[in-house]
């Protein structure tokens, strides 16, 4: 948790808003690819691969987010 603790929050930010969300046109693809799973198209290896590429950012966020608040609280 410590090597969580040394990113930055900028850091995290940039990363989701560039990683995270691109190809931005025609909608982010990290949201095309929960679609996909949602409706259970997410079947060929290289879309799971993009949903976790993409979404490993968020994952990062999210996971920074549930420490910062856990060591508030």
């Amino acid at each position: 948790m410590h090597r969580l603790d040394a990113i930055s929050w900028t850091t995290v930010i940039l990363v989701c808003a560039t990683l995270g969300m691109a190809p931005f046109v025609p909608e982010p693809h990290v949201w095309e690819k929960l679609k996909m799973l949602v409706t259970g198209t997410l079947v060929k290896p290289i879309d799971i691969f993009d949903l976790l590429f993409h979404g490993l950012p968020w994952l990062l966020a999210a996971l920074k987010g549930v420490r910062e608040l856990s060591r508030k609280g």
